[in-house]
């Protein structure tokens, strides 16, 4: 297991353990290289992923952020499908990163709430209220990696961070990891536990902003969303707890239709763009289709897919959009929303997939 403080070797290349493959078809799945340091000496690790078709994903400690999703269109040119860095000081600014989201993604209003009739105070970090697991959260913190054995049709890597009881508030220590697994289906899927020593809210999520032609902005990009219904948010989109249905709006996403032609019907709470938390149709038990997104100048499409009970489509980004997998917003403070809440003896645990093709 690598740790944050141990010596980094600049090269780790893994072959293929297959013994079927001919040799000219080893591919070098994984490899591990340095990404820089942080200001407390912490190291921070860059780990490349690749599979038989020239798929690339690069993934780094700090933040557990996806760097690159380098995904062929239906000509067999390459491109990074998502907004990422190529230095450390890139993401320790204000560069929107792909980064893992936590405790509790999205908000949670009043930057409050209780378990068991115990009241917990978190850090308010948008005015009075909390939304992305507070001032630093998972985002902002240099997990530990551990390269998982190199499989004949897939490479993984797992990240783990222990957040300490109290921090941000949250009740309980929190053992959290994320491994990132490639395949040669062109899926990178994406595998959450947490366990925890007392009851506690759990909501994790990736932070990714999506463009399959990587120019140009996504409004062109053509979005079907597996939801019927959403819920209704009032200002600085808190949810009020009500669940509307989407026909006759322009959250309407049931017949494929391109993300930015209906962006100007959109009014308050977040006028021109989308921020809304969709009701996944089946969601939030076993994994089921959850979105797929078509970029037409490049033939890519995306299909994501999910255990979560929600998707929340973000198009705050001029060159990108986002698709988080994840609980309702604030729904620790909403009896008739799913719960967030882990116990000891009930970890979080669940799977977010990406799946990549072209037509």
């Amino acid at each position: 297991m690598y740790h944050q403080k141990s010596p980094i070797l600049s090269l780790v290349f893994l072959v293929l353990l297959s013994g079927g493959l001919k040799a000219e078809s080893s591919i070098e799945r994984l490899v591990q290289s340095d990404f820089g340091i942080l200001e407390n000496g912490s190291p921070v690790t860059r780990f490349t992923l690749r599979n038989a078709n020239g798929m690339v994903v690069k993934v780094i400690t700090y933040g557990a952020i996806i760097g690159e999703i380098r995904v062929p269109d239906r000509n067999g040119r390459s491109v990074n499908v998502i907004q990422g860095a190529d230095t450390l000081d890139a993401y320790l600014g204000r560069f929107p990163a792909a980064a893992v989201i936590g405790r509790h993604a999205n908000r949670v209003a009043n930057a409050r709430f209780s378990i068991d009739e115990v009241e917990y105070e978190i850090t308010p970090n948008m005015g009075k209220h909390h939304i992305h697991g507070g001032r630093k959260g998972f985002a902002k913190v240099n997990w530990n990696a551990e390269v998982l054995p190199v499989a004949e049709d897939n490479s993984s890597v797992k990240f783990s961070y222990i957040s300490p009881d109290g921090e941000e508030g949250y009740p309980g220590r929190l053992a959290v990891s994320v491994i990132y697994t490639l395949n040669d289906d062109n899926e990178l899927s994406l595998k959450y536990e947490a366990t925890t020593d007392k009851p506690t809210i759990v909501n994790l999520t990736n932070y990714a902003y999506f463009n399959l032609a990587n120019e140009g902005g996504y409004k062109e990009h053509e979005l079907w969303l597996n939801a019927d219904r959403y819920t209704l948010a009032k200002s600085q989109l808190i949810p009020t707890g009500e669940i509307a249905t989407v026909q006759g709006t322009a959250l309407d996403f049931r017949k494929a239709t391109a993300i930015g032609a209906r962006e100007s019907e959109l009014g308050e709470p977040r006028v021109g763009k989308y921020d809304d938390n969709y009701i996944v149709n089946g969601g939030g038990e076993s994994l089921v289709l959850a979105a797929r997104v078509f970029e037409p100048r490049s033939g890519r499409v995306m299909e994501l897919f999910t255990d979560q009970p929600g998707v929340q489509l973000y198009t705050g980004n001029k060159r990108g959009f986002c698709l988080e997998t994840q609980h309702f917003p604030d729904s620790i403070n909403h009896p008739n929303f799913p719960s967030p809440i882990v116990r000891p003896e009930s970890p979080f645990v669940s799977e977010t997939i990406f799946a990549f093709s072209n037509k």
